[in-house]
């Protein structure tokens, strides 16, 4: 996968979400982190949002649509986790927790 190519495609409002984020991460958190790491766990948040029925896509229209119900943050962010060291990154979990903390839905 290719994060760059991947920023490059967002939606505006996507990159200000990103940049909003990045911006809220203490420096010295930042170390060894990218920006496309924040999009990579926020879209690992919506993965696991979505495997719990929590978020659905339109098939159509691309619109996402957030469920109201209560999350389970520790299963969240140890699937985050997983998918960071899928992707063959080395993300703390302070960091993870930082992007995720960020996230206005």
């Amino acid at each position: 996968m290719s994060n760059g190519m991947e920023m490059s495609l967002l939606e505006p409002e996507e990159r200000r979400e990103i940049a909003f984020i990045w911006d809220m991460i203490p420096v010295e958190d930042k170390q060894g982190m990218t920006e496309e790491d924040v999009l990579l766990v926020l879209d690992a948040m919506d993965d696991f949002l979505e495997e719990e029925g929590l978020l659905h896509v339109d098939e159509e229209s691309g619109e996402v649509e957030y469920e109201d119900g209560e999350v389970d943050e520790t299963a969240q962010m140890a699937y985050v986790a997983q998918a960071a060291k899928a992707q063959g990154r080395a993300l703390t979990m302070v960091q993870i927790q930082l992007i995720m903390d960020g996230r206005v839905v």
